[in-house]
C-alpha cells in the first residue's frame, strides 16, 4: 500500500525518536560505564595514567558537593597528585613534583622572561597570570600561575636551572564579575577585600573556586618583596584564609 505524505512524515518522525532515544541510552550507560566503582578502581585509573608507579594513598572524600578520590602515586624522583570524580571518571585535579632537587649554586639565576616563555611553552595557548621568585627549602625558584581554556595551572621553576620542578592543574569554575543574585559578592568586590587588606598592593591574580563546596575567590596581591594569598568566601565577602611570601 502506498504511504501518504503524513504517514512518511509520522514514519520518520518515530524513527528519529527512536535514534535519540538510543543515544541517550548509550550516553546513560557511558557515563554508567565510566564511574569509579571503588578504591580499587580509582587505584588503576591512576596506574594507567602513571604507568609503572607505586600508588602510596587513595582517599575517598567530597568536593564541591560530589565524591571524589584522590590518589597519590610515586615514581622515581617524582610524586604524583590525581583528583577523579566518581560519578563518571572525569580527572579534576592532576600535578607532579620532584622530591629531589640540586640548589645548583654555582650557576646564574635565569630572567623572568625567559621563565615566562618556559611557561608558555609548557602550556599551550596559555595566559600567565603571575610570577614570582623565591626560596622554597633551600632550593631558587619561580612560581608561575596561568590558566588555559577551564584549567588553572601552577608551576615551579628553578630559578638557576630552568628546569621545571612542579606542575599541577585543576578544573575551575565560572564566575561572575559583579555577583549574582544568589548572594555572590563577585570578583570585583573580592580584589577589593584583599586591597584594603594590603594597602597600595597590587592584584596580581584572582579567580573563583570551590574549596569543600564553599564558594571562594582566591586573590593573589604583590606589595614591595611581599606577595599575599587570600581565600575569600563568595557569598559573605568573610578572608577565610591569608598567607604572606617573601619574595626576592
Amino acid at each position: 500500500m502506498m504511504k501518504t505524505g503524513n504517514g512518511r512524515k509520522a514514519t520518520a518522525a518515530i524513527l528519529a525518536a527512536g535514534f535519540m532515544l538510543t543515544g541517550s541510552l548509550a550516553a546513560i550507560e557511558g557515563v554508567q560505564a565510566a564511574r569509579i566503582s571503588d578504591a580499587n578502581a580509582a587505584r588503576q585509573k591512576a596506574l594507567r595514567q602513571v604507568p609503572n608507579a607505586s600508588v602510596t594513598d587513595v582517599d575517598l572524600d567530597h568536593e564541591n558537593g560530589e565524591q571524589v578520590y584522590d590518589i597519590e602515586l610515586v615514581k622515581g624522583t617524582k610524586k604524583y597528585d590525581i583528583t577523579y570524580r566518581v560519578s563518571d571518571g572525569k580527572m579534576l585535579e592532576y600535578g607532579w613534583e620532584k622530591t629531589v632537587v640540586s640548589p645548583s649554586r654555582n650557576r646564574g639565576l635565569i630572567s623572568t622572561d625567559k621563565c615566562r616563555q618556559l611557561a608558555l611553552d609548557k602550556v599551550k595557548n596559555g595566559t600567565i597570570t603571575a610570577i614570582s621568585q623565591k626560596v622554597d627549602d633551600g632550593i631558587d625558584v619561580y612560581k608561575v600561575k596561568a590558566t588555559a581554556g577551564n584549567k588553572r595551572y601552577t608551576l615551579e621553576y628553578h630559578a638557576r636551572t630552568g628546569a621545571l620542578i612542579e606542575c599541577k592543574w585543576k578544573l575551575v569554575a565560572a564566575a561572575s564579575s559583579t555577583g549574582s543574585q544568589n548572594g555572590d559578592i563577585g570578583m570585583e568586590k573580592a580584589k577589593q577585600i584583599a586591597l584594603d587588606a594590603v594597602s597600595g598592593g597590587t592584584v596580581i591574580h584572582a579567580e573563583y573556586d570551590m574549596d569543600d563546596g564553599v564558594p571562594v575567590y582566591e586573590i593573589e596581591v604583590v606589595k614591595g618583596n611581599y606577595e599575599y594569598e587570600f581565600k575569600i568566601d563568595a557569598n559573605s565577602g568573610a578572608v577565610l584564609e591569608q598567607d604572606r611570601d617573601y619574595m626576592d
